[in-house]
């Protein structure tokens, strides 16, 4: 059994006899109470040595060129070499601090980009960047970057550059890592993981929400519990889509293995179940972010300068990846990676911090 609960609808009082109406910004919530999350299976480990882990840097590197290209090259594994393509504005819109965006998502000419800034604890916004616009006004990194800065005011030039950019309006992200388009429904989705402190859960309970393209907002929410007997996780902190439809998320159970998650959303039920084949080296410290190339139908485990890569396909079942299916790679940039996301074509983007700074990839296979 499943309640709906309709937020944001009109009460009208009985009295006058009227029927209630729905404002289109409204957003439904379901809750759950069948159980979201498989019990699991037997687990297998997976010997995926050619993958290093990578601790956290003490701190990280600011940018090179704090108003200038970036250059972000692999040195290990799968040779990839990430150059920036849009310097993110700072500050941000009416002077918000724009400097910590937490993931994005490549749809088709759109790049949108969720901005959770500390100070404002669990809530934040999505800015959509129409790639098409900006291209077709010739806009430099540089003009991106200072579009809503005093002096930008009197370009007009500028004033044009902010016609390409939505801001949405605030609302409750969560941390805010996970931001992600779902290639079969076309719909955008992100986790509601409200935080007490950095990966500590407010809650037990998983929210997913999905998002409007258009007003930048939740529209609907479902509420669930990922609990298997004594086996539970609260929820994920990124999240994935392939071409099928099925969700992905990944945790580090311990110090260095790597749990991936396989599941199904739908309009009022989510279940996910653990995949059977534990990796034994995870990426890194932090995670950070996942991905689904549609070139390549292969999931991205992204930590910070260390991403693995593996075949959806052995997934399936009982899973049969073997060692060689996983490979790496690494950069020596110290570079914190917030997000990844891919282009229909297979270009890949990287989300960094420390100037925000989205780079594009030189290789569609990597």
């Amino acid at each position: 059994m499943q309640k709906i609960h309709l937020w944001g609808a009109l009460l009208v009082s009985l009295i006058w006899g009227i029927t209630a109406t729905v404002p289109a910004h409204a957003m439904t919530t379901v809750d759950q109470h069948a159980a979201a999350l498989a019990t699991p299976a037997k687990l297998r480990p997976l010997d995926d040595s050619q993958v290093h882990f990578v601790t956290v840097p003490s701190s990280y590197a600011q940018a090179a060129n704090l108003h200038g290209t970036n250059t972000i090259a692999s040195d290990q594994g799968a040779a990839v070499t990430f150059t920036t393509k849009y310097l993110l504005p700072t500050p941000g819109y009416q002077g918000e601090a724009w400097g910590d965006p937490q993931s994005m998502a490549m749809v088709g000419h759109d790049l949108y980009v969720v901005y959770c800034p500390t100070a404002w604890h669990n809530r934040g916004r999505i800015v959509r960047f129409n790639m098409s616009r900006l291209a077709s006004l010739k806009a430099t990194p540089q003009q991106i970057q200072r579009v809503y800065t005093i002096a930008a005011n009197l370009s007009a030039k500028e004033k044009q550059i902010r016609t390409a950019i939505k801001v949405g309006p605030a609302f409750v992200t969560g941390h805010g890592q996970s931001l992600a388009y779902d290639w079969k429904t076309h719909q955008l989705y992100m986790w509601c993981d409200r935080e007490s402190a950095p990966r500590v859960p407010v809650s037990q309970y998983g929210y997913l929400q999905q998002l409007s393209a258009s007003t930048l907002t939740p529209v609907h929410r479902i509420r669930f519990r990922l609990r298997a007997g004594d086996f539970a996780v609260p929820g994920g902190h990124v999240l994935a889509f392939d071409h099928q439809g099925r969700a992905y998320f990944w945790t580090r159970p311990n110090a260095t293995d790597v749990y991936i998650y396989q599941g199904r959303v739908g309009r009022h039920h989510v279940d996910f179940r653990l995949t059977s084949q534990v990796l034994q080296h995870g990426p890194g410290t932090c995670v950070q972010s996942m991905a689904f190339n549609p070139n390549n139908d292969r999931l991205y485990l992204v930590a910070d300068e260390s991403v693995a890569s593996l075949p959806v396909a052995k997934l399936a079942g009982r899973g049969h990846l073997t060692g060689e299916d996983v490979k790496w790679t690494h950069f020596a940039s110290k570079r914190e990676f917030e997000g990844l996301s891919f282009g229909g074509n297979g270009q890949a983007y990287l989300l960094s911090n420390h100037q925000p700074e989205v780079l594009s990839g030189n290789a569609l296979d990597w």
